[in-house]
Order: structure tokens, then C-alpha cells, then sequence
């Protein structure tokens, strides 16, 4: 039992989290059409009786629906051709503005849906952790939050079309059967019969989606890769070798478009001379075999096409709503994986950075490979810490640990005596500034990545213009012709390496931060920008908590302390010159970079 409400009911599930009990809304709208197009219809059944007769209705041939000619006698009206036409008239009337309210309220559900589900996957993203955001498919991420959220509202509404239409099939079979209970039988056979035809199709078409999520997602993958390394590519000419991956890619995606656009052909192809077999099979049975009235046959006939046509239709919605299973059941995972992956953050508020930061005996592993042992270290406020070593040495696993962006897996790390774990992170963060070695430029002007889209009031304007002048930006932007609304365009492109970490420093001292990390924030730029660079840090220390990570040396011989890290450990701690008189390894480091 459980198997088969999970088979069955977990899409449905999976919709009413995101609309709650609005889908009994929904169903009492289609009720409603459903039922009064039902009485629309059996009001040609008197209609033909005074036509082809003498004028007189016998509510007999109308089943147990003879209720409504019953009841509008008893109301004191009389069944002639202009009431028979006023009721039929009325009843199609309501059920054209009962369509109308329920088309509107399927658009405006649609739209509410697919909203949700966009606001739900970012929040959910965002909370992701650092770490399992670093080893998740970037390929996916994208994918799913682009392509395949537009493929789950197509799901959602072709899901509750085939969903209505099914309601609707029920209400005709239950207005038949009301007429004429042989003929309700035959049309329940009828449906079963075609959908034995269509449970292949089906079938098809999901395996058909999900392979087509698969290769989406690896689409998106190579495309990023395309994209970030086209340069490299291009300069080295492996731009064709890497297509050939693409294409192969772009093949297998369209290959299973292919294979579901044939599938819904076949079912398209056929539905319409399955519907007109049934009709003449049904037609033959009542009259020849049965011997029913032909007034009810027509009555019936209605009916059963009616019911016919909204099976049909549900059949085909739900064929289009399988061609989209498969993106439906990755959005269903990547859900999970998203809530099973949330950063863990304390309770406790942060306002500010007052005192010191410890590590205390601090491990961090990543899988089975440990990268920081037993990590001792105090760094004071307002002071500068600079860390080096060689590659692999854990200088950037302890910036990130820092940051909050990872988590040791013994020890702890302690600001202002609270620990970090038990900090809310969010505003603990909001407290860094982050600047790496590929600056972080948005496609927008000098002044929105800076200020990050602040709007443009006297307040932000005096601390753009004194960010700008901390970062040693102040005459570059004023000789601009348009100054601060200078696009920077894709990546920065339309300015140098060093203007665009200038411009990353602006930005995180426009924050009002307290600590400022640089990972390896001048190694691509040349000698005299990185001196530039070198002189707006020293010109900042004092007043920020300054970390940094560097290879070069030359930016960092006039810090606090200096952090020298070898396979995960910290091998020395002290001043530049200490490090130099006290550490070989050090020194051949500095002599090697001819300081």
C-alpha cells in the first residue's frame, strides 16, 4: 500500500506543497464546468423530443436526470421550445463564466507556482554549505535553476490539465450513466481499452525524459567550461576537441527529443479514429443489440464523446506532463540534496569584531584526506596576518575556516571568546571583506560594484567616494568620461587586472567591514600594479583586521605576523625579519624572490 500511494501520489504531494489547499479550488472549478455543461447537454434531450414528436416531454427517457424537468414544473414553468432553450441557453452560460474563473485561476495558480518553487530554490541554495556547494555539479545547479524549472511549470500545467480532464471524464460517465447505465459501461470499457495503448507510449516518454535531464545537465556543464576556457582553447587549438564533447552531448539531447516527439505523435495520430471506432462500436451495440431509443442514443452519443474527447485530452496532457517527468523528478532530488546540505549556524548575534580570533587545536579533512593538523593561532584585532607556504600547505583551507566558510572537524575556532559554531553566521560574515585572485566583477557600472546597487543617496555617495580613495581608485574613475557609471562589462574586460582588484577592495570597504581577507590577490598582476595594491593594504592596516594569503613576498613585509605553513601545520609564527633570521625555509623563499 505504501509503494502505491508513493507510485501514485508523489507528484501530486510533491504540487500541494506549493499550493496547498488551493487545489480544492481548483477541483470544485472544474466540477462546476464539468456539471453544468452536463446539464446543458441533457436539455437536448427534450429538445428533440418536441421536435421530432408532438411537442410533449417525457422525462422518462431522461434517467435520473429527469429531475430537472421535474423540478422546473414544479416551479411552476412548463416545458416549451423558449423555456427548453432558456434553460439550455442558462445552463451554457454559467458554465462559460464558471470556464472563464477557472482558466484565470489556473493561470494565476501556474504563475504563483513557479514563483515559489524560484524563491524556494534560491533560499535553499543559498543556505547550501560551502563545502558540499564546492563538490556538487555545477552542471546541474545551473540547469536546474534555469532550464528545468521552466520544464517543472509545463509539468505542473499539463499535470493538473490531464488532472481536470480526468474530473471531467468521471462527471460525463456519471451524467451517462444517470441517461443510460448500459451505455456508461461501454463507454468505462472503451477507455480501457485505449488506455492499454497508451500505457506504452507512456512509459517511453519518461525514459525518454529522464535521459534528456541527464544530458541537459551535462550540457550546462561543458557549456560553463566552454565559456570560462574559451581563451585557452582558442590560443592552444583545442577549441574543436572540446566541441567534439558538445556535440556528442547535443546529439544525445536531441535524440531524445526526437524519440518524445515521435511518441506524442503516435498518440496524437491515433486518438482521433480510436474516438470514431469507439463512437460507431457504441453507436451499433445501442441500437442493434440493445435496442435503445435513438433520442437517448443522440443524448448518449453526447455524452459519451464528451467523456471520449476529455479522455483523449487527459491522455495527451498527460503524455505532455511525462515528457517533462524526468525534469520533475530532478527538481524533486536536487530539492533533497539541497535541504540535506545546509550551512549549520548558531543562534548567537554578531554586531562587530572587538577583541581577537583563536584557533584552538583546529583539524580539517576533506573525505579521507586531512589538510589542517592541529591549527593553534590567535590573531588580534586591527592587526595584519600574512600566510605563506608552499602550495598545499592549507593557507586558503585556514582562510576559509575563518570565513565560516568550512568547518573543523576537531578543535574550534573562537571570536571574541564565543565560538564560531555557536555565532550566527550570517552576520558574523557580513563582518568580512573576501578578495581572491580572480577578482569578482559584475557586468554592470563602476558604481553598482562598488556599492553593490545601493541606491545613490548623499550617505552612499560619501562612502563610495571614500572607498574609492582607500582603494587608490579616486583618479583612475575621475578620468573617465562617465566616471562612475563606467561599465565594466563581461568580467571586467573593459579594465585592467589591477583596476579590477582595486575595485574588489572598494567594494568590500564600501560594507563597513571589520576583516579583510586577500587570497593570493596580487600573484597575476605585474611588479608596479602589485606595488600600487601593496601600498592601499599597508595604508589600510591599523584599521582593518587584515588577512592575507600570498606567494609573493613582496606584499607582506611590512605586516603584524607572518604565518609560515608546511603540510597543514603551522611550522613558525612571528614578524618578517623573525622569520627570515629564524626559518631556513623562509628565507630561501624570500632569496629565491630576490627581496
Amino acid at each position: 500500500m505504501k509503494n502505491l500511494i508513493k507510485k501514485n501520489f508523489t507528484t501530486l504531494t510533491f504540487f500541494y506543497r506549493y499550493i496547498g489547499n488551493r487545489i480544492f479550488i481548483m477541483v470544485a472549478l472544474s466540477l462546476m464546468v464539468s456539471v453544468l455543461d452536463g446539464f446543458g447537454l441533457t436539455m437536448f434531450l427534450p429538445l428533440l423530443q418536441m421536435v421530432s414528436g408532438d411537442g410533449a416531454v417525457d422525462a422518462g427517457q431522461m434517467g435520473g436526470l429527469s429531475f430537472l424537468v421535474d423540478g422546473a414544473e414544479a416551479m411552476g414553468i412548463s416545458m416549451t421550445l423558449m423555456s427548453v432553450l432558456i434553460f439550455m441557453i442558462g445552463f451554457f452560460v454559467f458554465k462559460g463564466i464558471a470556464f472563464y474563473v477557472n482558466a484565470v485561476y489556473n493561470v494565476l495558480l501556474a504563475q504563483s507556482f513557479i514563483k515559489t518553487i524560484r524563491l524556494r530554490l534560491l533560499k535553499a541554495l543559498n543556505a547550501m554549505s560551502f563545502k558540499k556547494f564546492i563538490t556538487s555539479d555545477a552542471g546541474q545547479i545551473q540547469n536546474t535553476m534555469s532550464g528545468e524549472v521552466d520544464k517543472v511549470a509545463v509539468g505542473f500545467v499539463t499535470y493538473f490539465a490531464a488532472f481536470q480532464q480526468g474530473i471531467m471524464v468521471l462527471v460525463y460517465l456519471g451524467f451517462a450513466f444517470f441517461i443510460n447505465a448500459q451505455f456508461a459501461i461501454l463507454v468505462t470499457i472503451g477507455g480501457i481499452l485505449t488506455n492499454f495503448l497508451y500505457k506504452s507510449i507512456y512509459s517511453r516518454t519518461k525514459d525518454a525524459s529522464r535521459k534528456l535531464t541527464g544530458s541537459s545537465h551535462l550540457y550546462q556543464g561543458l557549456i560553463i567550461q566552454h565559456v570560462a576556457n574559451f581563451k585557452y582553447l582558442r590560443a592552444t587549438g583545442m577549441v574543436e576537441t572540446h566541441s567534439e564533447k558538445l556535440i556528442q552531448n547535443i546529439n544525445d539531447i536531441e535524440n531524445s527529443r526526437k524519440r518524445m516527439g515521435i511518441l506524442a505523435a503516435i498518440g496524437s495520430a491515433a486518438r482521433e479514429p480510436i474516438l470514431i471506432i469507439i463512437v460507431a462500436v457504441v453507436i451499433l451495440i445501442q441500437v442493434k443489440v440493445l435496442g435503445g431509443a435513438m433520442g437517448g442514443v443522440l443524448i448518449s452519443l453526447l455524452f459519451f464523446y464528451r467523456a471520449l474527447s476529455s479522455l483523449m485530452g487527459m491522455q495527451q496532457s498527460w503524455n505532455s506532463f511525462l515528457n517533462v517527468s524526468g525534469s520533475l523528478e530532478n527538481m524533486q532530488n536536487f530539492q533533497q540534496v539541497l535541504n540535506s546540505s545546509k550551512e549549520k549556524s548558531g543562534k548567537e548575534s554578531f554586531n562587530k569584531f572587538r577583541k581577537n580570533l583563536k584557533f584552538n587545536d583546529v583539524v580539517f579533512s576533506f573525505e579521507q584526506s586531512k589538510i589542517l593538523k592541529n591549527i593553534t593561532l590567535e590573531i588580534e584585532r586591527n592587526s595584519s596576518v600574512a600566510f605563506v607556504g608552499e602550495s598545499g600547505s592549507g593557507k586558503t583551507t585556514l582562510v576559509n575556516l575563518l570565513a565560516g566558510l568550512l568547518e573543523p572537524v576537531q578543535g574550534e575556532i573562537f571570536i571574541d571568546g564565543q565560538p564560531l559554531n555557536s555565532i550566527n553566521k550570517n552576520n558574523y560574515q557580513k563582518r568580512i571583506g573576501y578578495i581572491t585572485q580572480e577578482a569578482v566583477i559584475f557586468n554592470d557600472s563602476i558604481y553598482n560594484n562598488i556599492s553593490f546597487w545601493a541606491e545613490k543617496t548623499p550617505e552612499n555617495m560619501e562612502r563610495f567616494n571614500t572607498a574609492i580613495k582607500q582603494a587608490s581608485l579616486i583618479n583612475f574613475i575621475n578620468e573617465l568620461p562617465l566616471k562612475e557609471e563606467t561599465e565594466l562589462g563581461n568580467n571586467g574586460i573593459n579594465v585592467s587586472g589591477g583596476q579590477k582588484q582595486r575595485i574588489s577592495i572598494a567594494r568590500e570597504l564600501f560594507k563597513d567591514i571589520d576583516i579583510l581577507i586577500m587570497d593570493e590577490a596580487t600573484s597575476a598582476l605585474d611588479s608596479e600594479t602589485e606595488k600600487a595594491i601593496q601600498e592601499s593594504i599597508e595604508e589600510l592596516q591599523g584599521q582593518y583586521t587584515l588577512i592575507i594569503v600570498a606567494h609573493r613576498l613582496a606584499t607582506i613585509k611590512n605586516v603584524d605576523k607572518v604565518v609560515f605553513m608546511h603540510k597543514g601545520r603551522i611550522e613558525k609564527q612571528g614578524s618578517f625579519i623573525e622569520l627570515i633570521d629564524n626559518l631556513p625555509r623562509f628565507k630561501k623563499m624570500v632569496e629565491l624572490q630576490e627581496l
